[in-house]
């Protein structure tokens, strides 16, 4: 029994200590982004622009692939279903209507999670284990603002645009599937997808989007900044960036998803 409630206690603190730390990165990165260019302090635009790319711009052909592969994918189940009720119509809504508000933003954000979120643990818990980071704090530079700003930048800005391209892909997906098997035209696909869809069905997408990325940022920075050991202690918060940031994504999402229901 003793060694159960150790076993639970020690976790609960753990968790607690985690929280903590990325509640305080959170704060500090919120201050240089938000904050600090009003004191004189201007924002690195630069090395955003350099993450901007590499978060976003290399991220598209796999984003745009495998959104393409969800939406045919969600029109084949649909079809199957809604075929026996002489409903095969509404396949475009129910495609169109999933990928904005839910599959889109999701599946990008754990693509991004895997492909960025672990490269930000990797890349800082490296500079860690080869003491660049305190070379930084001796020279009095603020590793928060030099190296996690920029990351954070990059996935506001960034998060929104990859969704609304992981949105069309999906929407393309479904249409395909339409106008090969359904006999619809492509004009018919492309009016039932604008009478299906409502503006709020895209902005919650993109709300949703912008939590997920900055989640994924905080989790993967913290990660890097954790780092014990050497290269397998940069493996372990590599993985671990990428495991807690799909968990903590897919929270936020039911925690929003239920905001979203109950209000619009």
């Amino acid at each position: 029994m003793t060694s159960v409630l150790t076993y639970i206690g020690r976790n609960t603190l753990n968790l607690v200590r985690y929280l903590n730390g990325l509640i305080e990165l959170s704060r500090e990165a919120a201050y240089w982004t938000f904050v600090a260019p009003f004191k004189g302090r201007a924002l690195k635009w630069r090395n955003a622009i350099h993450q901007m790319v590499l978060v976003g711009v290399d991220s598209i052909p796999i984003v745009g692939l495998i959104s393409l592969f969800i939406g045919l994918v969600l029109a084949l189940q649909a079809a199957y279903q809604l075929q026996k009720f002489g409903a095969a119509f509404m396949v475009t809504a129910l495609v169109g209507v999933s990928m904005t508000r839910e599959l889109g933003p999701l599946i990008t954000a754990i693509i991004i999670a895997g492909r960025s979120g672990s490269a930000f643990a990797a890349e800082l818990g490296t500079m860690k284990v080869s003491e660049e980071l305190d070379a930084l704090d001796v020279m009095g530079l603020d590793k928060v603002r030099y190296l996690v700003v920029p990351k954070y930048l990059a996935m506001i800005i960034m998060m929104p645009c990859l969704t609304i391209f992981s949105d069309l892909a999906g929407i393309i997906g479904g249409g395909l599937f339409e106008m090969l098997q359904l006999d619809q035209t492509f004009y018919s696909v492309l009016f039932n997808n604008q009478d299906a869809l409502a503006m709020r069905d895209i902005w919650t997408g993109l709300v949703k989007s912008i939590v997920f990325g900055l989640i994924i940022t905080k989790v993967g920075c913290y990660e890097g900044f954790s780092v014990k050991g050497g290269a397998e202690g940069v493996g372990k918060a590599t993985t671990s960036s990428v495991v807690v940031s799909i968990f903590l994504v897919i929270f936020a999402d039911v925690i929003f998803t239920a905001i979203f229901y109950y209000t619009t």
